[in-house]
């Protein structure tokens, strides 16, 4: 399992502050981390930070994505006579989970603690009561009495906001909670197989590119760029998988559950993943006694959506880490599943060579 330099770093990942579009923060935590376990380090002009391992062999590319802005907002008015702040969403919200939870306002003057809020339910008329408060009717609450004060705090239009939401372990040490899981612990997938790699000596017939990409949840942006300067060979977006395991789902909607084992999307709304790799995956598991549940996701996709669609195309899948209560202040997963998806990924890269990664594309 993960030692005390892994949490703290998944801990410090996690906390920092990284909405889509304001990733730099983050990216300078991963940076830090990653320097020792990588051979070179690459960047695109849209913040995503690439790190390079390399093999026995310079090709195959194979390509480690995971993305590490998390949904979030920025300011979209400062009301004149209150203070209090309009806001768009940075990525997917449920306009349900937002009210009465704690953010963070970066301004350039510093950080600014806030709260979201609406109409108090004692003023609402009974017809208001029966609907779900939307976005719109939402602000946030810094705790000035006027426009100018929120301004002379340091407010303008167009800064970033994030959920304050601290890291922390439970059950043991068995499960995390906290934000920004999707998908910084796909990133810390790819950050632990990178570092077990190069710590363990453990040889690999390839070169490895770990991307911490960005932007994803606005339409997986950083995906297109990074695929463009590493010019994979076979790619493998680590995510998030939605867990299927609370009230009210059906198997058939999410199958995956909270603690047996990473997973395998066999399908979603952005790409359908490159057969041969699928089974090879599968197989891999099985022969290296890893836990693998198989996914889908109906709605929704990742950075697979535009990396296999790169040059040529780029054979590619998604493996997930079953996450309840994603894109909402609290997160919550097993980190037997990290563990376990660090596992697959060493097997897999141990087994990507010239000719296992062409037998994914041959007809």
């Amino acid at each position: 399992m993960f030692d005390e330099k892994s949490i703290n770093a998944l801990r410090k990942m996690t906390e920092s502050f990284g909405p889509s579009g304001f990733e730099r923060e983050t990216a300078r935590v991963i940076k830090e981390y990653m320097t020792d376990y990588s051979d070179n380090i690459l960047t695109d002009k849209l913040g995503s930070v690439v790190f390079v391992a390399k093999g026995s062999s310079e090709r195959p590319h194979v390509l480690l994505a995971g993305h590490i802005d998390e949904v979030g907002f920025v300011v979209s008015g400062i009301d004149e006579s209150t203070g209090f702040l309009s806001f768009n969403p940075l990525g997917g919200w449920w306009d349900q989970v937002l009210l009465s939870q704690r953010v963070i306002v970066r301004t350039e003057k510093g950080d600014l603690h806030g709260v979201i809020a609406a109409k108090p339910p004692h003023l609402l008329t009974d017809e208001e009561r029966q609907k779900v408060v939307e976005k719109r009717n939402m602000y946030i609450d810094i705790g000035v009495t006027s426009g100018k004060e929120a301004v002379e705090a340091g407010v303008k239009i167009g800064d970033p906001v994030i959920p304050w939401s601290p890291f922390m372990l439970a059950r043991n040490g068995e499960v995390a909670m906290g934000k920004a899981f999707d998908d910084r612990i796909g990133a810390f997938v790819m950050m632990e197989t990178m570092r077990r790699i190069k710590e363990d000596n453990i040889g690999h017939p390839n070169t490895i590119y770990g991307a911490a990409t960005v932007q994803e949840e606005v339409g997986a942006r950083g995906a297109q760029t990074v695929a463009h300067i590493v010019d994979p060979d076979v790619a493998i977006v680590i995510e998030v998988d939605i867990a299927g395991d609370v009230p009210g789902i059906k198997p058939s909607e999410a199958p995956t559950k909270m603690g047996k084992g990473p997973s395998l999307c066999t399908y979603d709304s952005s790409m359908i993943p490159n057969q041969p790799l699928k089974e090879f995956v599968i197989k891999t598991a099985r022969e290296a006694d890893i836990p693998l549940q198989l996914s889908q996701v109906a709605r929704g996709g990742t950075d697979a959506g535009r990396i296999h669609l790169n040059r040529a195309g780029c054979p590619s899948v998604v493996i997930g880490i079953p996450t309840r209560h994603i894109h909402s202040h609290v997160g919550m997963l097993s980190l037997n599943d990290v563990e376990n998806a660090v596992k697959l990924m060493i097997e897999l890269v141990k087994r990507l060579d010239a000719d296992t990664v062409n037998s994914f594309i041959s007809i």
